[in-house]
């Protein structure tokens, strides 16, 4: 950021780059995934997460069992979020079922189709919390843009099982296998396929560095969503904010890590210092005080805008994953801004809404990717193809050009293939 700025409350500037350690490691168990595969998978899962797994597919019975285990209030919380997370996903196929073909000259027709790929691999991370909802942000749209298999892996926990509020999330958003599988490994096992696991062709869904690191490394071997780090936050605030509110949704997203990067851009000095007392007070009531006294100090960040003008320059220049903008006229806002992953318009939509029910995907860019990157979504799974059809007039109106360019370019075979064209019917 510029350092002609003012900050009532600064940080460092967080290196995003990933350590030379973290991707040899990575490279390690990708390289033994492939070359191993399933005992690879079993001597992986027990070095890192302390256990054996003789199978790593999630049973019938284990599903079952999960599902016996929530209460009829938790499984309907879970269906809600899911149904939310389809109706929006349903919109956006809707939005992007574009296919045309059209003539572009006499006797040249051409088009395009948007299909689904074949097969889909997903990760829903493990770790301190229980991350619910990421089951459906990842499997749901794949299930919507018509993906024929979807896998989902996530890491067993100390006694072998699945977390059983994902498990549950993970059936019933449409997941065709489920593998107790975590870290670098499950992306390996996901692109390149072992004895007991079929490769997919797109892997999605968020993870720590390791996971982050592995996708990185498979790209080119399947496709992907995005890559996804610690979760950040960037308020927009003017007088008109409450700053209790604006200090809880900035350590609510502190909570989730020490390396999160919760920011205040506000034009008015007196919200700004009110929120860093009520982010003091907070914190001590706080169940997870340590994780976000952690982040808010290392990571927090209260910057002074002139106007809102600036303000949005501001913004636009971390290009964050999250952006609430709790202004007098927040559309204003929104509509000067173009680098974000997720907007969350006026007091009543805090990133904690995006995160579990409100339906558009939290699966979002970060480390400022979001100047060139949007978040998961449902063409996430889709691949846009073209085609053309000429006639021998269409062909006989383009060959001369094709040929001339191709004998520019010293092709000679492409001008042999444009020169004897048109081929008559007779």
């Amino acid at each position: 950021m510029g350092t002609s700025r003012e900050y009532l409350k600064d940080a460092p500037e967080q290196s995003t780059e990933i350590t030379k350690e973290v991707r040899d490691s990575v490279y390690d168990i990708l390289s033994q995934v492939r070359e191993e595969q399933d005992d690879a998978i079993r001597e992986l899962t027990q070095k890192f997460d302390g256990v054996e797994l003789d199978e790593f597919r999630v049973t019938d019975d284990e599903i079952q069992a999960a599902r016996n285990q929530l209460s009829e209030e938790e499984k309907e919380r879970i269906d809600y979020s899911i149904e939310r997370v389809r109706d929006f996903a349903q919109a956006q196929k809707e939005s992007i079922d574009n296919d045309f073909e059209r003539e572009f000259g006499e006797g040249i027709v051409c088009g395009q189709r948007t299909l689904p790929v074949e097969a889909a691999g997903t990760y829903v991370p493990g770790g301190h919390f229980t991350h619910i909802a990421t089951a459906p942000m990842s499997i749901v749209p794949a299930r919507v843009a018509g993906v024929d298999r979807v896998i989902t892996c996530t890491p067993p926990r100390e006694d072998g099982s699945a977390n059983a509020y994902q498990l549950y999330a993970m059936d019933q958003s449409g997941a065709d296998e489920i593998y107790k599988i975590g870290g670098a490994q499950a992306i390996g096992a996901m692109a390149y396929g072992t004895e007991s696991i079929d490769s997919v062709d797109v892997v999605t869904g968020p993870g720590n560095v390791f996971v982050f690191e592995a996708k990185r490394q498979v790209f080119g071997e399947v496709d992907l969503d995005l890559l996804p780090g610690p979760t950040e936050v960037l308020i927009v605030a003017d007088e008109t904010a409450d700053p209790e509110v604006v200090a809880l949704d900035l350590l609510s997203q502190a909570e989730h890590t020490e390396t999160s990067q919760p920011v205040l851009v506000t034009t008015d000095r007196e919200l700004g210092e009110q929120t860093l007392d009520e982010i003091e007070s907070w914190l001590p009531q706080l169940d997870t005080e340590e994780t976000a006294r952690k982040c808010w100090n290392q990571n927090g960040q209260i910057v002074l805008a002139e106007d809102d003008a600036e303000a949005v320059t501001i913004a636009d220049e971390y290009a964050i994953e999250h952006v609430q903008i709790m202004t007098e006229a927040p559309r204003d806002i929104l509509e000067q801004m173009s680098n974000y992953g997720g907007a969350f318009l006026g007091e009543n939509a805090p990133v904690a809404f995006g995160d579990k029910i409100t339906g558009p995907d939290h699966i979002l860019p970060t480390h400022g990717t979001a100047r060139f990157n949007g978040g998961c979504w449902i063409s996430s799974y889709m691949k846009t193809i073209t085609h053309q059809e000429l006639t021998a007039e269409g062909a006989a109106h383009l060959s001369e050009y094709a040929a001339r360019i191709s004998e520019m370019e010293g092709m000679h075979g492409h001008q042999l293939s444009a020169e004897i064209r048109p081929i008559s019917d007779d």
